[in-house]
């Protein structure tokens, strides 16, 4: 009898429900967030034979404890909270927010959808990482820049305008003279800040590096489209992961967002296609980061492609995400062709 193993995971607690194919319950167990949780699971879980665990978030909360699960040889799945959260919605019995009901409905929407199975890490999880270390610094960097910028117009008119650097913004301070507690107060403030930013461009340029020589280690021949520097090739490459998952370019342009909506109703079919805004909006804003990169250099194949466009008629912005969509597709195939190459 096929079992699924529903997992409701915490910080400080797991629950598991147990269903069969028929969705009839057959256990329930809850256990603390501690060394001892894999051997309790798999303790209370051994009766059933032919079972798969179905983690809510194993990317998130669930992330550890779905890891611990493969690497004990059990078959794992991935279940989105959403599609959890829509099992409860539509749930003719008892629908309470608790634990119990929320590891069932992560079970019944693992029964009932086909969910991704949760795969050992590798090296593809490093440029994960590492990608989202620089993302969280640059987001931390601009805010500390944006707080510069606020101070520095309270000390000197007008502040400074455009991008500042820690140099720029050192030289500035230097020749100012404040006068008052007050001043003296915000120009200390602006030399704090000034110190974050230089701590941040130090902690972001070795975080390139490492970003460099983990993409390096992949082989990767993503790097080789112009416009697809290390940082953009770690988001890509974290972000898809396996790539069998995407059986064609366009479920692969689906997920990254640069397939066009279609705009119709009825029997009426315009040839006009919307902005779509579903899809992975990191992956997005990565191939976004290439298209704008070819656009700007006129001897690039992208600009090319941009311009002959522009003849056709496109607007700037149509052209653009005409030239997104034709970078995805470049992407896919090199990433299938590194997929297929012996590692």
């Amino acid at each position: 009898m096929a079992v699924m193993i529903g997992i409701d995971p915490h910080k400080g607690s797991h629950t598991a429900v147990a269903l069969d194919d028929g969705e009839q319950f057959l256990g329930e167990l809850r256990v603390r967030s501690a060394a001892s949780q894999l051997e309790r699971l798999l303790g209370w879980a051994s009766p059933f034979e032919e079972r798969t665990w179905a983690v809510e978030g194993a990317g998130g909360l669930g992330y550890l404890l779905a890891q611990q699960l493969v690497a004990a040889g059990e078959r794992v799945v991935d279940v989105q909270p959403k599609l959890a959260a829509r099992v409860r919605l539509l749930a003719t019995g008892d629908t309470n927010k608790n634990d119990p009901n929320d590891a069932r409905s992560v079970a019944v929407a693992a029964l009932r959808s086909t969910v991704p199975e949760v795969r050992a890490e590798d090296h593809v999880k490093v440029m994960k990482v590492w990608a989202k270390r620089h993302r969280d610094l640059s987001r931390h960097r601009t805010r500390v820049a944006c707080r510069l910028h606020a101070v520095l117009c309270e000390l000197t008119p007008g502040g400074f305008s455009g991008e500042i650097t820690a140099a720029q913004a050192t030289r500035l301070l230097d020749e100012l003279e404040p006068v008052g507690a007050v001043a003296a107060a915000r120009h200390a403030v602006a030399v704090e800040l000034v110190t974050d930013l230089c701590r941040l461009d130090d902690q972001l340029r070795d975080t390139k590096k490492r970003i460099t020589a983990a993409v390096k280690a992949s082989k990767t021949t993503v790097t080789e489209l112009f416009g697809v520097g290390p940082i953009v090739a770690a988001i890509v490459i974290g972000d898809v992961g396996d790539v069998s998952r995407f059986p064609t370019r366009d479920t692969f342009a689906a997920y990254n967002g640069t397939a066009p909506i279609e705009v119709s109703s009825g029997e009426r079919r315009r040839k006009v296609f919307r902005l779509s805004r579903r899809g992975n909006r990191r992956l997005n804003h990565a191939i976004h980061m290439a298209a704008v990169t070819q656009i700007r250099h006129r001897h690039s194949p992208g600009r090319a492609y941009y311009d002959r466009k522009h003849t056709q008629g496109l607007a700037g912005r149509a052209a653009l995400r005409s030239l997104k969509r034709r970078i995805s597709d470049a992407i896919y195939r090199r990433l299938v062709a590194d997929a297929a190459r012996p590692s």
